[in-house]
């Protein structure tokens, strides 16, 4: 274990060492780089509060008034401030595909670009935010609960102030953008109209527009009636057809120049919002941001994706591995079959893909090839296990589907689990049938004892990863199922799990804690603003008429209501080709589940129950998408870390017969919903 705490130690050590800009502004550099990893530690905090909360209530039978809401604090303080961390260093989530075939030239101008649309879109957001919290603060808005804590208060500051962190940085890029000196001029004037005109905002809402500031505002305001964006595109005039097939071009047009997802749709809604309410509908845009920060089930992704990062640094996963592969016994195909189990495994541990498939890649396929298993099944067994995590619960995005779509979470995950068993045991299937045709596909018990030299051992660390992976499972998720504790509260006893599992291996060091911390704060901060972004372009959407004209445009394809589902499943196949799955998900998500709970009686499903199983059909989907050629994220995960000679177009030939088993998983839950259903409802009867 000394070598894990040495890397760890190691890791921490180069996220720290940075370079920063070598101009003034390089302090605010080291204030984004200490702030994100200072905030991070809150996270551990609402893990902490959010356990003692578990234990106050089922051991001493004292359920407390105040950790909700100081959790929710605490989330959206990391959640915010983490934003200019996340832009220094460059990480926000954005469709590369296009950007990258770009010329150096074009690389220049379409970050540019990006800069200038995310600053206008943070700008406007701010304008607006501020006033907000400013009326807040003054009137000391509380949350009227039993605790009466100014959490509103807070929200709306924090919203403000990590907007303001978000675009100061975001500034300061743009000022390095460019390498002559008259242009850096240019850029710090027009920002520096852009600061004036924020504290005039703040001074007049404190002063008055009588104030030395006002009259400066006045400037600013007559400036702006003869921009107003309403005054040359006015979407009330437009049909909603229209201003819809616009608003998806202008989208699709953003989302090509590679610029961050969270800026494009914070964009878009600013401009719609601007577009069809004129200056008064900036309102709308900072009221749905600061909706997103009283979503509690929300902080239950940076606690399971803290959680499987600890698992993973203290070595858990791969003495798991070692284990089942002991337990594989003389089955021939054994060594693949029980890399399906540990996939298993590790999805419920964690519900983190990504970090599944990098683990599964290092230690799982180079055992695979060195025992002789045929490569392209190997490969593509490796990225469709990989992928189990997106359905089997805790999954993160079946999280993101349900504050989407407005469904229990708790559903989601019990619908989640038979439909992901039934694919691992489809790949097994699969498995034992070629490998039993073709016996040269994979050595038996013999061979593999051969290749190994007898060296596989059971030692007690084995033993130990697999029955405190279980026990932690155990926890974690009947908790949930058996209703004892919410996701959030489920997740965060499984961070604490995580912890005592490190400490019980002898991996536990406070830098393991460190680095695992300050990945999850990473992590979450590339989502968060795509996150905002898309809550407030859906609040817009709807609110225009958009979900409406959504219903009605499907109702009027004349198709029964499974085929709308089709429909829609191939929609999703589409957008996965270019785009990424959380936003496809809070895009489509808002529009298609309310149609198919309108639809539900003509599906033979109850309303409640319709959204649940609509859900496990666009996580399969997503499913399909994270391996699909040409942009499956899953295979470029296992390019980063398997051998050399495995080139990229290998591996998209090899994950095809696992994609036509996930479209066959897919259509048998569309066809027969109780494979997703029974067991919520059996736990819920």
């Amino acid at each position: 274990m000394s070598e894990m705490i040495q890397k760890n130690e190691t890791d921490l050590d180069n996220m720290e060492n940075f370079e920063s800009g070598k101009d003034s502004f390089a302090f605010f550099d080291h204030f984004s780089k200490f702030s994100g990893l200072a905030v991070a530690q809150l996270y551990l905090v609402c893990a902490a509060v959010t356990g003692f909360e578990v234990i106050s209530r089922y051991v001493f039978n004292a359920p407390t008034q105040w950790v909700f809401e100081i959790v929710m604090v605490l989330a959206a303080t990391a959640w915010m401030l983490s934003a200019a961390y996340v832009t220094l260093h460059k990480r926000h989530i954005g469709i590369t595909v296009f950007y990258i075939m770009a010329s150096d030239k074009g690389k220049w101008w379409l970050d540019f670009i990006a800069y200038v649309v995310g600053i206008i879109a943070l700008w406007l957001l701010i304008d607006d935010s501020v006033i907000r919290a400013l009326d807040s603060v003054m009137m000391l808005e509380k949350a009227g609960s039993a605790w009466n804590s100014p959490q509103p208060m807070i929200l709306k500051s924090m919203l403000t102030i990590g907007a303001m962190t978000y675009l100061t940085q975001l500034m300061i890029n743009l000022y390095r953008h460019f390498s002559t000196k008259v242009a850096k001029q240019i850029v710090l004037f027009i920002c520096g109209l852009i600061v004036l005109r924020i504290i005039c905002v703040i001074a007049v809402h404190l002063m008055g527009e009588t104030s030395f500031f006002g009259s400066i505002n006045s400037i600013y305001s007559a400036v702006g009636t003869h921009i107003n964006p309403q005054d040359y595109l006015n979407m009330q005039d437009m049909n909603i057809g229209t201003a819809s097939l616009l608003i998806v071009v202008l989208m699709l047009v953003l989302m090509m120049t590679g610029m961050p997802l969270g800026v494009v749709t914070l964009f878009v809604s600013v401009l719609s919002a601007l577009c069809y309410f004129g200056y008064g509908g900036l309102y709308l845009v900072s009221t749905n941001a600061f909706g997103l920060l009283e979503k509690y089930p929300l902080i239950a992704v940076p606690l399971f994706v803290l959680m499987a990062s600890i698992l993973e640094r203290a070595g858990v996963a791969e003495d798991l591995f070692d284990a089942m592969s002991i337990f594989a016994g003389k089955l021939r195909g054994g060594v693949a079959i029980q890399t399906i189990a540990v996939a298993v495994v590790l999805a419920a541990m964690s519900g983190v893909m990504g970090g599944e498939i990098v683990m599964l890649g290092l230690v799982a396929l180079p055992q695979l090839l060195r025992l002789g298993y045929d490569r392209k099944m190997s490969i593509g067994l490796i990225c469709a296990s990989g992928a189990l995590a997106t359905l089997i619960p805790p999954s993160i995005i079946m999280i993101i589907y349900g504050l989407s779509a407005q469904v229990a979470i708790g559903d989601l995950f019990m619908a989640g689990a038979v439909p992901g068993l039934m694919l691992a045991g489809l790949y097994a299937i699969y498995v034992l049938v070629r490998c039993n045709l073709n016996p040269a596909m994979a050595p038996t018990a013999e061979e593999v004892a051969k290749a190994r030299k007898g060296d596989m051992k059971m030692s007690k660390d084995k033993l130990y990863a697999v029955f405190l992976s279980i026990f932690l499972i155990f926890c974690v998720m009947g908790s949930i199922y058996g209703g004892i504790a919410s996701v959030t509260e489920a997740a965060a006893v499984g961070v604490l799990g995580a912890i005592f599992v490190a400490w019980f291996r002898n991996a536990y060091s406070w830098n393991l804690l460190q680095v695992a911390l300050a990945g999850t704060m990473s992590t979450v901060g590339t989502i968060i603003w795509l996150i905002l972004g898309a809550v407030a372009f859906v609040g817009i959407y709807n609110l225009i008429g958009g979900a409406d004209f959504m219903r009605s445009l499907f109702s009027g394809l004349g198709l029964p209501a499974i085929g709308i589902v089709f429909v829609m499943m191939g929609i999703l196949v589409i957008l996965g080709t270019f785009m990424e799955w959380i936003a496809i998900a809070f895009i489509t998500v808002p529009v298609f589940a309310p149609v198919v709970v309108g639809m539900a009686p003509e599906l033979g499903l109850e309303p409640e129950w319709a959204a649940v199983w609509f859900g496990v059909l666009f996580v399969m989907n997503i499913q399909i998408y994270f391996l699909s050629p040409p942009f499956g994220p899953a295979c470029f995960w296992l390019k980063s870390v398997a051998p050399a000679d495995i080139t990229l177009q290998e591996i998209f030939l090899s994950v095809l017969p696992f994609i036509a088993l996930q479209i066959t998983g897919m259509l048998l839950v569309m066809f027969i919903p109780d494979i997703a259903l029974w067991f919520p409802k059996w736990l819920g009867s």
